[in-house]
C-alpha cells in the first residue's frame, strides 16, 4: 500500500496545463497492488504528475495501472513515457487506439497538422507504449487490479475508442461525460475531429447515466454527484451546438463567420453562468475545435444521405464542401 493513499480512495491531480489550473486532471486511487492512474495527461505536464503525486505521499514509481479514458494527447499522451520510466506499470487501452499507441506516428503527424511548432510546447514528447505492456479491451470486462475491480465500458462518442471506468462508488468518464470546471457550469460537449457521433453519445450517456456510481471523475475537470441532472444538460447543450453548426450550413455561412458566431453564443452562456468562465473554457476546449468536428459530423451525415433526398440536406452538403 502506498503511503498516504487509502485503499479505493479517488485524488484528483491538477496537472496545471500550460501554468492553468483547473482544465486538465488525473485521477489517481490505490489497488492494494500499486496505484491506479486514470488518463496521464501529456508529457508537457509530467512535472505537475509528480508534484501531485508527491503531496499524497506518492511517487510515479509506485503506479502500476494507467487506465486510458481514449489517445488523445491532452489524456494519453504521456503514456509511453510513464512505462518508460517505470517498468512494473501496465496500460489499458481500447482495442480500436491500441495500434496508435504502439506506433504513435500518424497520431503525432495528425496533430502535428494542428499544432505546428507548438507541439513540444503544447504536449512535449509521444513515446510509444511497447504492444507486450498493453492490456487491450473492448469493454465490458471486469479488471481484478490488486483488490479493486475494475469494469471498463465502451462510451463513443467523442471518440471511436472512448472507455469510461466504473470502479465502486466512482466513474471515470474521460470526455464522454464533458467539459465542467466547476458547479456553476452546466456540462458541454468537447466535438473536436475526427470521431464525433452524436446518436453514439446519446447511447454512451443513457448507458453512464444508470451506472450504480456516487461521483463523477471528468478530466476537464474535477468531481461531481451522478446524477441524472448531470446527462440531461449535456446532451441539451450538445444537442444546441449540433444545431448551431447545422443551422450555420445551411445557410451556407463561410467557415470563419460560422465559428465566429459558435463561439459567440458559446461564451455568452458561459458568461451568464459565471463571468469568469468564458476564458477558462475557452482554454480547457478552443470553440474553434468543437465547431470543426461538428462541421466534420455533419458532412459525413450528408455524404451518407440518399442522393434523392431532400433539398435541405441537399444545401447542407453544398455548405459544408
Amino acid at each position: 500500500m502506498t503511503a498516504g493513499l487509502h485503499l479505493g480512495e479517488v485524488h484528483t491531480v491538477d496537472l496545471h496545463f500550460q501554468g492553468t489550473p483547473g482544465v486538465v486532471a488525473s485521477s489517481v486511487f490505490e489497488t492494494g497492488d500499486g496505484l491506479a492512474l486514470v488518463d496521464t495527461g501529456p508529457s508537457s505536464t509530467l512535472p505537475a504528475l509528480e508534484a501531485g503525486l508527491a503531496a499524497l505521499g506518492a511517487r510515479l514509481e509506485d503506479v502500476r495501472h494507467v487506465l486510458l479514458t481514449h489517445i488523445h494527447l491532452d489524456h494519453a499522451g504521456a503514456a509511453g513515457t510513464v512505462l518508460a520510466r517505470v517498468p512494473g506499470a501496465r496500460a489499458y487501452v481500447h482495442t480500436r487506439g491500441a495500434a496508435h499507441l504502439s506506433r504513435p506516428e500518424r497520431l503525432v503527424a495528425s496533430a502535428t497538422q494542428i499544432y505546428g511548432d507548438q507541439m513540444e510546447a503544447l504536449w512535449g514528447e509521444f513515446l510509444p507504449v511497447p504492444a507486450e505492456r498493453l492490456t487491450v479491451l473492448a469493454g465490458g470486462e471486469t479488471l481484478r487490479l490488486g483488490q479493486v475491480d475494475v469494469l471498463p465500458l465502451y462510451t463513443p462518442g467523442h471518440a471511436v475508442h472512448h472507455l469510461a471506468y466504473h470502479v465502486g462508488d466512482d466513474l471515470f468518464v474521460g470526455d464522454v461525460g464533458g467539459i465542467r470546471l466547476d458547479e456553476r457550469q452546466s456540462p458541454r460537449a468537447p466535438t473536436p475531429p475526427p470521431d464525433i457521433d452524436l446518436d453514439a453519445w446519446r447511447a454512451s450517456s443513457a448507458l453512464l447515466r444508470e451506472v450504480d456510481a456516487r461521483t463523477l471523475h471528468l478530466a476537464h475537470f474535477g468531481a461531481y454527484a451522478q446524477a441524472g441532472t448531470h446527462w440531461d444538460a449535456l446532451l441539451a447543450n450538445l444537442h444546441t451546438d449540433a444545431q448551431r453548426i447545422h443551422a450555420g450550413l445551411v445557410a451556407g455561412q463561410e467557415p470563419q463567420a460560422l465559428s465566429d458566431a459558435f463561439t459567440a453564443a458559446l461564451l455568452a452562456e458561459l458568461h451568464g453562468e459565471s463571468p469568469d468562465l468564458p476564458a477558462r473554457y475557452e482554454f480547457a476546449c478552443p470553440p474553434w475545435m468543437s465547431v470543426q468536428g461538428l462541421v466534420r459530423y455533419w458532412q459525413r451525415q450528408a455524404a451518407r444521405a440518399p442522393a434523392q433526398d431532400d433539398t435541405t440536406q441537399e444545401s447542407t452538403t453544398q455548405a459544408a464542401r
